[in-house]
């Protein structure tokens, strides 16, 4: 089993950093299991007990900004990453299924759990772990830590 997740918190409200900036995936676009664009990262959610990676939040929908919905997507679910793009396990469909990004509920542990089943996965991996595509990273999970 996984180990249970921190209090998690939005990368932008800390003054911490990805230890090696150049894999930074905010502002790139998240393509699905089908090659079809979800939307961009927005942010990352930080399990500051790790200091890793846990989420990343992806805003898809809406015109020129408006009426976006952010969905949370588990860095479990990250296929590979470019230069430009994430690419993640699920299709658009189910990113946009998923339990809805809600600010209130950021540090509910119950919460994360139903992230994590609505992508079929454990909670986090243990530490040390990598996942499919980003082998020679550093840090886990999935993502480098953040210092």
């Amino acid at each position: 089993m996984g180990e249970p997740v921190g209090t998690l918190t939005p990368l932008s409200d800390t003054s911490q950093l990805i230890a090696d900036p150049t894999l930074d995936v905010r502002g790139r676009s998240v393509i699905d299991s089908d090659g079809e664009k979800i939307g961009t990262v927005a942010d990352l959610l930080v399990d500051t007990v790790t200091n890793h990676v846990r989420f990343l939040r992806v805003e898809h929908g809406g015109v020129l900004g408006f009426g976006a919905q952010s969905s949370f997507v588990p860095v479990e679910s990250i296929a590979r990453v470019t230069d430009d793009e994430v690419y993640v396990t699920s299709s658009k469909d189910h990113v946009a299924g998923g339990p809805g990004y809600d600010p209130d509920l950021v540090d509910q542990q119950d919460y994360y759990e139903r992230i994590y089943g609505h992508y079929g996965h454990l909670p986090a991996a243990p530490p040390g772990s990598m996942y499919p595509g980003l082998g020679g990273l550093p840090g886990s999970p999935g993502l480098p830590p953040v210092r």
